[in-house]
């Protein structure tokens, strides 16, 4: 599916812009500061005398929004030849400012600082910065003169740390020294793509193939105790870049980085870039078996957008540079969608997690695609054309908003087309089929190649004649109750509810430090120690949604007793409500009022589970299994 552009304002701006002197851009980032959340940027940048605008990075691939955090670009100060210039803002784009480059002037030096997130935000408007360790994303501070296309701007970055920190980055240093490191000359687009960590507490991991294709594990923490990843946890890490490269038959990098932070205190996502991923985790992933379980996917999933979204783009995402026109989602449930289903597959396979781990973790996406009563209003391609905005959207209500399901339904979708193959082609063909077809090209080349739906429904039939362009229409267009389950039928299993919640379950809600009740009563509970007993989400049109509760409403007593005093009381009241006919009576405080509801619920404690068919072939197990 093709999409017309626009012409758009920035397109103008940039083409009225003719002052940069195409020379490199000297920047050099100061973290000697990070621990109270202060980056120190300064620039010289080589100019002809002119008007000139420059851009602050609006765009961020991989966030998929215009996501740049210009709020926190302070001190902002350009100077040529030791005199102050003026510069204004643009009135309708302001991620641009303009200036006049005076008579005689040959560079411009531009300082400013960055102040780095103390709490909250999604991606790199997060927290990026402890007192032991500093994620920077060069985008963060930088200019760039607009006019030119990011591969054709180059730079010559350069970083200053605190004593005794160690690095790590994909960027080739040209020389290091005690308080930092000179990078090589790159281009902006690889210089964006190109994150830094570093911290006080540093490990450093091979886990590569060969000594040809380096792939590294490089880990940052708040202690030395976060770091002891043990020998079985190496070998799943080796066994992935194994795996990812039989999946694929290539590679897109001329060596890879996982940057790997280790912190309760710093955001936590991930963010894939072509030759490394900047990868944000529970302090305790290595070291706490819950937490493992749950964090194992993150890795994978960002190591597979090397193939799928950095080297394979759709087309409405590969633009010029980070400013000119607006990035177009409409196909992150491939980007996105696929990369979850390959991601937790390669999870497996790499024996990081076992197959009834993996079938547990596939119940709860399964589950809580098919609890999503806004599939009857908003189709899944919306949540992807609108995903700019549903990234930043409240997490309240968002069994009826939707938000990004293309990452979750997107992965029933890929199962249900990779068990389809399998039965057009009899067993013959798969989803690696088509990965080795579509991503398996160019073997070491990180030079992007953008692709349309229409390429992507060529490939499929490349692989398996079959009407692929109306099977996906139908799972993305249509609007009704009920998550696309087939693949977990086709694959030989079948989604159900037991009493019992999965070790994987009670992991996910030890970690997040929540109760997920939605498969019973319809509402999820914080039970983090500031925030306990306050009702995340209420499922839309579930017992507790027609009782009249709601997001933001905490919870003080259950059937009279006190919440605080005993976190089973829910569970307990929730199963003794299935052997009488009362409903379940929940007191709950909003702001100054506390109200009783009475939850009309019988139905006992569901917790989602794949159990086998009798009689099929346990497809989705030969899915998994290592190559």
């Amino acid at each position: 599916m093709t999409r017309h552009r626009s012409l758009t304002l920035l397109m103008l701006l940039a083409a009225a812009s003719g002052a940069w002197a195409a020379g490199p851009i000297v920047l050099q980032v100061d973290l000697r500061e990070a621990g109270r959340h202060l980056f120190h940027g300064h620039e010289v940048i080589p100019v002809k005398p002119g008007p000139l605008t420059l851009y602050y990075p609006k765009w961020i691939p991989g966030e998929h929004s215009p996501s740049g955090p210009l709020e926190n670009l302070a001190g902002l100060k350009i100077a040529a030849g030791g005199k102050p210039l003026a510069w204004h803002r643009d009135l309708k784009e302001m991620w641009a400012i303009h200036l006049d480059v005076p008579q005689g002037a040959s560079s411009l030096d531009v300082s400013f600082d960055f102040l780095s997130p103390a709490t909250g935000g999604e991606f790199g408007q997060s927290v990026s910065a402890t007192p032991d360790i500093a994620d920077l994303e060069w985008n963060q501070v930088l200019l760039y003169p607009a006019g030119s296309p990011a591969k054709d701007i180059s730079f010559e970055p350069s970083v200053v740390l605190p004593a005794g920190w160690h690095f790590a980055t994909a960027l080739e240093t040209g020389s290091s020294s005690a308080d930092g490191a000179h990078f090589k000359s790159v281009s902006l687009e690889n210089l964006v793509d190109s994150p830094l960590i570093a911290g006080s507490h540093f490990r450093r991991l091979d886990i590569g193939m060969d000594d040809k294709v380096p792939v590294h594990l490089n880990l940052v923490a708040d202690t030395d105790e976060d770091l002891d990843v043990s020998p079985k946890q190496v070998e799943a890490m080796k066994n992935l870049v194994r795996q990812a490269n039989l999946l694929f038959g290539s590679h897109h990098y001329a060596h890879y980085d996982f940057l790997f932070t280790l912190s309760d205190d710093t955001g936590h996502f991930g963010l894939e870039h072509h030759q490394s991923s900047d990868d944000r985790s529970w302090a305790q992933v290595f070291t706490d078996p819950d937490t493992a379980l749950i964090g194992t996917h993150l890795l994978p999933h960002e190591y597979v957008h090397s193939w799928n979204g950095k080297f394979r783009r759709p087309a409405g995402l590969a633009t010029p540079d980070f400013n000119s026109e607006p990035m177009q989602d409409d196909l992150l449930w491939v980007y996105e969608g696929l990369t979850e289903y390959l991601g937790n597959v390669l999870t497996a396979r790499s024996g990081a997690i076992t197959a009834a781990q993996y079938r547990d973790m596939l119940a709860l996406d399964a589950a809580t695609m098919d609890h999503r009563p806004g599939r009857s209003w908003r189709p899944l391609q919306d949540t992807a054309d609108e995903a700019q905005i549903l990234y930043y959207a409240p997490r309240e209500w968002q069994t009826w908003r939707r938000v990004q399901d293309f990452y979750t339904e997107g992965e029933l979708i890929w199962l249900d087309l990779d068990t389809k193959l399998r039965k057009l082609s009899g067993g013959k063909k798969s989803i690696d089929d088509f990965t080795r077809a579509f991503y398996g090209m160019d073997d070491g080349s990180y030079v992007v190649h953008p692709y349309t739906f229409e390429d992507l429904v060529a490939a499929l039939k490349g692989v398996q004649d079959y009407d692929w362009a109306g099977f996906l229409r139908e799972r993305l267009d249509t609007t009704k109750v009920g998550a696309p389950l087939d693949g977990i039928a086709r694959g030989g299993y079948q989604l159900g509810y037991t009493d019992t919640p999965s070790e994987y379950f009670k992991a996910v809600e030890m970690v997040r430090k929540l109760q997920n009740f939605m498969f019973s009563i319809g509402l999820q509970v914080d039970m983090s120690e500031h925030n306990r007993g306050l009702i995340q989400d209420v499922l839309w049109d579930s017992p507790a949604f027609k009782a009249g509760l709601g997001p933001g409403m905490k919870l003080v007593a259950v059937n009279g007793r006190a919440f605080d005093a005993d976190k089973e009381v829910l569970k307990d009241a929730i199963e003794a409500a299935k052997s009488g006919k009362a409903p379940i009576r929940l007191l709950v405080r909003q702001q100054d009022d506390f109200l009783s509801f009475d939850v009309d619920y019988h139905g006992g404690l569901r917790y989602p589970v794949l159990t086998p068919v009798a009689g099929k072939q346990p497809l989705l197990d030969a899915i998994i299994a290592a190559h």
